[in-house]
């Protein structure tokens, strides 16, 4: 008798965790300015760690519908994806203790790793980008730089396609195995030009020829009808989602970085 076929174990992934598993509160993350809880989530015999933003503890603002954030996450971690460049944790959209919420992969970040630095000097030096002068303090400014690192220039695109509102230095978190991972995308998709970022060192400057093939393949990837467009469009209004594809096809077709529109301070503050 033929022995049985064997049938391969299921792989259980991240997102099946932060999806499916049981969700368990652990502590909040009280220097946020709305409600994020630490926790842990196990599913299957695979457990893992994860930040869950419950709707219910938004805080209004004035320029975004209530009650819309946690979508917003989960509309950066789609994009993220359909680009290719996994810069957005695992991010999923489901309830929890205090509702529904955005819950998102933890990651533990390299605190060795030098993204930013304040410079006495004029010029940002080598391996450096120049952002702008900071106050810091005592009536004193400094140089703010960024490391000229292709990852940060990856995320620096993806900011310009999503529109993001919020770049701060606290939420680029470098793992410890030489990924960069971005959190905190609720204040992005605004109809209206939002971008605001601490990652304006290549502005005005030609985008490599991968990001413009990158940003070819995703204007084609939200196309009415596909999968991405469609998945957005629970997550995000429709003038959201047709203002996206207007971005990205203005990105390919100047192929350039953006640079800051001057009608509002160009840096988020405080820009960490």
């Amino acid at each position: 008798m033929p022995a049985p076929e064997r049938i391969p174990p299921r792989s259980v992934t991240a997102l099946d965790v932060l999806t499916k598993g049981e969700l368990t509160v652990r502590g909040r993350i009280r220097e946020a300015s709305n409600a994020v809880l630490y926790c842990s989530v196990s599913y299957e015999g695979e457990e893992a760690h994860c930040v869950y933003k419950p709707i219910a503890g938004e805080r209004p603002l004035w320029d975004f519908p209530d009650g819309t954030l946690a979508q917003r996450e989960v509309a950066a971690y789609e994009i993220s994806e359909a680009m290719g460049w996994g810069l957005v944790p695992p991010t999923v959209l489901r309830d929890g203790p205090y509702g529904e919420g955005m819950c998102q992969l933890w990651i533990e970040a390299d605190q060795s790793a030098e993204l930013l630095a304040l410079v006495d000097d004029e010029e940002p030096g080598e391996g450096w980008k120049a952002v702008g002068f900071a106050e810091v303090g005592e009536g004193r400014t400094a140089l703010l730089v960024h490391a000229d690192d292709p990852r940060l220039r990856r995320l620096a695109i993806l900011d310009a396609v999503i529109n993001n509102g919020d770049r701060k230095g606290g939420h680029l978190l470098p793992a410890p195995d030489g990924r960069l991972y971005a959190i905190d995308h609720g204040v992005t998709f605004n109809v209206a030009d939002k971008l605001r970022t601490l990652l304006w060192g290549w502005a005005g400057e030609p985008l490599p020829t991968d990001a413009v093939e990158t940003l070819t393949a995703l204007e084609e990837a939200l196309a009415e009808g596909t999968a991405l467009a469609t998945r957005l469009t629970e997550l995000l209004t429709p003038a959201e989602v047709t203002a996206i594809r207007t971005r990205v096809h203005g990105l390919r077709e100047t192929a350039r970085h953006p640079e800051p529109s001057g009608q509002w301070p160009a840096i988020p503050w405080p820009p960490v």
